[in-house]
């Protein structure tokens, strides 16, 4: 699998902040990626162009105290990058930066970071020397599980095509996923838009777009593979 220019910059972001005092775990693609890649997955997966993080701490971080201390991670770190704050965090709303080219003032990538949400289940990843905290696989099997049972899976297709990624080197322990959703405070859905309005939900994979030479599986491909994956938990 091969990991991009900009994808190797993330991953050189996401040390920096690890080596730091910031109370920060990541999750999204850039974290699924390097899962896969110590589960042994070699096949090249759908890329991405932000970073996803919790923030968890006692008090709520003001919106200084949260560039600063990414600034300082960065320049501590040799990433010659600066942080702007362009969306304040809220209720039900990501924190939202972006990660600037100093000479050009370029957005290079960007970085949504939730705070003081519950504490996902979390461990230490390591990709071509890039060591940080993410979350554990069970927690990503259960948070994607979660859109994919309720109708956010037809705006949220890259999470079935995720759990498809993820089918192919981890088992599906259904009393852990279960756990971890617990844990987590997140609930099941129906699965009504997944089992039941297939037609709907191919337009969404159709739509969606792989870039670079990254293989676009068929869509019953995904699909019958990502059901036979859940079916313990499925109504």
């Amino acid at each position: 699998m091969n990991i991009t220019a900009e994808e190797k910059l993330m991953y050189q972001v996401m040390k920096a902040i690890y080596e730091s005092s910031i109370p920060i775990n990541f999750k999204g693609s850039m974290v699924l990626k390097a899962c896969l890649m110590e589960a042994g997955y070699t096949e090249q997966t759908r890329h991405t162009v932000d970073i996803d993080a919790n923030w968890n701490s006692e008090t709520p971080p003001t919106a200084e105290q949260m560039v600063e201390s990414l600034q300082n991670a960065l320049n501590k770190g040799g990433v010659d990058l600066d942080v702007r704050l362009y969306r304040m965090y809220g209720k039900g709303r990501s924190a939202g930066f972006e990660l600037v080219d100093k000479e050009t003032e370029e957005a290079i990538f960007s970085m949504d970071i939730d705070v003081n949400r519950p504490m996902p289940q979390t461990k230490i990843y390591e990709i071509e020397g890039f060591c940080f905290c993410g979350v554990a696989p069970v927690q990503m099997i259960a948070d994607k599980l979660a859109v994919i049972s309720s109708d956010k899976v037809f705006r949220r297709i890259k999470d079935v095509v995720d759990m498809y990624y993820i089918s192919k080197v981890f088992e599906f322990n259904a009393h852990d996923v279960l756990d971890a959703l617990r844990r987590s405070q997140r609930t099941l859905g129906d699965y009504h838009g997944f089992l039941r309005r297939e037609d709907e939900l191919k337009h969404s994979y159709e739509k969606f777009r792989f870039t670079g030479d990254v293989n676009k599986p068929p869509f019953e491909e995904v699909y019958d593979t990502v059901l036979m994956f859940i079916k313990d938990l499925l109504p």
